[in-house]
């Protein structure tokens, strides 16, 4: 039976994976993966939660300027001691009413407490944006080292076969006395160098998809793929840096919200002012109620009905300074508010301008970079042809091998910190991340 249960159990969570994996594009771009974490994310959509409560905090607080409504309805029973000892009699007595206030005048307190429910509605909104910002980064740098290790994937089954075919030569120049047993162990070494050399690469490839799949919280046995673009291009063309702190500081949410926060801040102490300001009231209650034995229940509940109206006036005398602290608190929290918007624009122009000169940085090893793998492309094919005609040694031919492997490194790396360091840059300045 227990067997049966487990087994039921896996197949319902297999078929529930199976129905979440039919939603997701049998490839994944760049733009797809960016998108689904914006809508997916459990931080980004817990931030959403918050946003909604603030929302209902809102509505609340634009509901505070109307008239409340309450009511009651009370019932009496009452026992009395007759010939057969103690007796509950039915209901005796009722009292029926209802009450209402409406606060008339608190110094702003409810028009400024409103204001400030819709400025933490509007910041929980600007934390979403920047934590999609975030996870956004994030996710560009784990897609381009996917596509980086990929193509260094290809260039080392590309150098392994160069190496494979060596052996197969080295094996006829062995055989026939041309080369020594030391010369043909090493290009057996080299072979095998070669082929850890790509396993190793192969591994970090799936530790980076991994990765991907983790910040994209997918489920450990989806089969993930991504788009591999069909190029990626190394752009040289850079806004200038203090065009780009200008658009950062014009668009970022968190300067945005450090604005907003000063703006609330402002608000609460006109809040905590008006604690300390006479509050007047307007009350009302109707109620009317009906007593056993006089007389019928109808015509009680109207001879009874009472409706007063007056109003109420509240003045704060002497409250422990409790309402004097909070526009203490208030002003600092001003102040605070004001140094911590300071700190998020320097911050932010400090993240530009590294930015600006990680990009320059990554623009001029590319091309050094560039060069040199083709350089060393060249020297290699040229000595490799040298190789087969046995004018060259093995020992020169090696050297030759590990300077191209370097450089093929050199080159990718620099290629993809250019396109992510390009990507970055622009994203300050608004654009969004994508390798079209």
């Amino acid at each position: 039976m227990k067997r049966k249960f487990f087994l039921l159990t896996f197949t319902f969570m297999g078929l529930e994976i199976f129905a979440q994996s039919a939603n997701y594009p049998a490839s994944w771009t760049l733009e797809n993966c960016i998108e689904y974490a914006k809508e997916n994310n459990i931080s980004i959509n817990s931030l959403r939660l918050s946003k909604n409560s603030a929302e209902q905090d809102l509505l609340q607080a634009k509901d505070a300027k109307y008239p409340n409504l309450n009511g009651t309805v009370s019932q009496g029973l009452f026992a009395l001691n007759g010939g057969n000892g103690l007796q509950l009699n039915s209901v005796q007595a009722q009292s029926i009413g209802a009450n209402s206030s409406m606060t008339l005048y608190h110094a702003g307190y409810i028009k400024n407490n409103e204001a400030s429910k819709n400025l933490l509605v509007q910041m929980a909104d600007l934390s979403v944006q920047e934590s999609q910002n975030n996870i956004t980064i994030n996710i560009a740098q784990a897609y381009l080292n996917i596509l980086m290790t990929q193509e260094n994937i290809i260039s080392l089954e590309g150098v392994l076969k160069t190496s494979q075919t060596q052996l197969k030569q080295g094996n006829q120049f062995y055989a026939a006395g041309n080369i020594s047993k030391l010369n043909y162990l090493q290009i057996q070494a080299q072979v095998a160098q070669d082929e850890y050399n790509l396993t190793s690469s192969q591994n970090t490839l799936r530790t980076n998809i991994v990765n991907l799949k983790q910040i994209l919280q997918l489920p450990s046995g989806y089969d993930f793929q991504i788009v591999k673009p069909d190029s990626i291009i190394v752009d040289n063309q850079l806004k200038s840096l203090q065009e780009v702190q200008d658009l950062a500081q014009n668009q970022r949410p968190e300067v945005k919200y450090g604005e907003l926060n000063i703006e609330n801040s402002n608000t609460a102490l006109k809040m905590a002012r008006a604690s300390i300001q006479p509050t007047l009231n307007l009350t009302g209650n109707i109620s009317t109620n009906y007593a056993y034995g006089n007389g019928n229940y109808f015509n009680q509940l109207g001879t009874n009905f009472y409706m007063p109206i007056g109003l109420s006036l509240g003045i704060p005398i002497y409250n422990n300074r409790i309402y004097k602290t909070q526009v203490e608190k208030s002003k600092i929290a001003i102040e605070q508010a004001n140094l911590d918007l300071l700190n998020t624009k320097t911050v932010l122009n400090q993240q530009v301008e590294q930015s600006y000169i990680s990009l320059q940085n990554a623009l001029s090893q590319y091309d050094s970079a560039s060069k040199q793998m083709d350089l060393n492309k060249q020297s290699y094919d040229i000595m490799n042809a040298q190789m087969k005609i046995g004018s060259i040694d093995y020992v020169q031919l090696q050297q030759q091998r590990l300077l191209y492997i370097q450089s093929i490194q050199n080159y990718l790396q620099a290629k993809y910190t250019a396109v992510l360091n390009k990507q970055i840059y622009e994203f300050y300045a608004g654009n969004p991340i994508n390798l079209k």
